[in-house]
């Protein structure tokens, strides 16, 4: 179960959102295999000027189409995450418009037994998932 934290600069219409949003829900089940409804997704939208990410020193330039892309999950392996970030890549060019300089990825993982998805169970911890 990933919780993906969006932010963007503010600007792109709701259309543009939800593109971007169900774009990385299909690469998240090609990725890590996970039911179709297990799609948690949060997105900030930010002034520019509240958004500084540089490139600790790769030599590219950033746009008003950056994304940030936090992955809160359990753990996952190299090579997933590793497919997740380049096939989210190719997806958000292809589908959105959004070149890989204005993407940065990170991923923070937890166990299974820090999830509750409702009633204060740990759904995972009492067996229920």
């Amino acid at each position: 179960m990933p919780l993906l934290q969006f932010d963007i600069i503010e600007g792109r219409s709701e259309e543009e959102v939800k593109t971007l949003l169900d774009t990385t829900h299909k690469v998240v089940l090609e990725a890590f295999s996970v039911p179709e409804r297990d799609r948690y997704q949060i997105v900030h939208e930010n002034k520019a000027w509240q958004m500084v990410f540089q490139d600790t020193g790769l030599g590219f330039e950033r746009s008003e189409k950056f994304v940030m892309l936090r992955v809160f999950t359990s753990p996952r392996s190299d090579e997933q995450k590793q497919f997740f970030m380049k096939r989210l890549a190719e997806e958000l060019r292809s589908v959105c418009g959004i070149e890989g300089n204005d993407l940065m990825i990170s991923f923070i993982s937890n166990n299974k037994g820090d999830w509750s998805f409702g009633y204060g169970e740990a759904q995972y911890m009492t067996g229920t998932l």
